[in-house]
């Protein structure tokens, strides 16, 4: 499900956030000093929710990094992958 979509404020980049009920989901973005941004491309990152906030992790079999040079159809690929991680730990 998206929760935000807009701009960053630190950096000026567009961001997506998803959050799914298995507790994960991802930050999509796109900007100036992303991985493909300047190409019209996008990054995306993991995220691990507690409550209602997140972080980043690189502990998934999605990724050990972000994943970027993303086409709309790769980010919403990927997305179904994160969406279907088994439930984080502390979530059973």
């Amino acid at each position: 499900m998206l929760i935000r979509d807009g701009v960053m404020s630190t950096n000026g980049n567009a961001q997506r956030v998803y959050k799914f009920e298995n507790g994960y989901g991802a930050s999509v973005v796109m900007g100036a000093h992303t991985y493909g941004g300047e190409n019209g491309l996008f990054e995306l990152a993991v995220l691990e929710f507690e409550g209602e906030g997140y972080s980043l992790t690189y502990e998934t079999p999605i990724t050990n990094d972000v994943l970027g040079h993303l086409t709309e159809e790769d980010v919403q690929a990927t997305l179904k992958h994160i969406e279907a991680l088994p439930p984080k730990e502390d979530e059973q």
